[in-house]
């Protein structure tokens, strides 16, 4: 039993079959640009502890977020 996918690239549909050698991409091409862009860092897997001060609504849980990281063992 095989089911359908779409390329996480260029959005082509893959049948996700054990011959499908790129799955979930469509070719090696797909699979390589993907790579590319993670290398590049165009991609990238957010680190929760790192936020920025856009992410955080008021002032008053930022400052609560500092002190909770600064009294945090190291």
């Amino acid at each position: 039993m095989s089911m359908t996918v779409e390329c996480p690239n260029c959005g082509a549909l893959v049948n996700w079959t054990p011959e499908s050698a790129w799955k979930p991409f469509c070719s090696e091409r797909c699979k390589m640009i993907d790579l590319g862009a993670w290398f590049s860092e165009e991609r990238a897997i957010p680190d929760p502890k790192q936020r920025t001060d856009e992410q955080w609504e008021d002032e008053d849980t930022l400052s609560a977020f500092n002190q909770d990281v600064e009294e945090e063992p190291q």
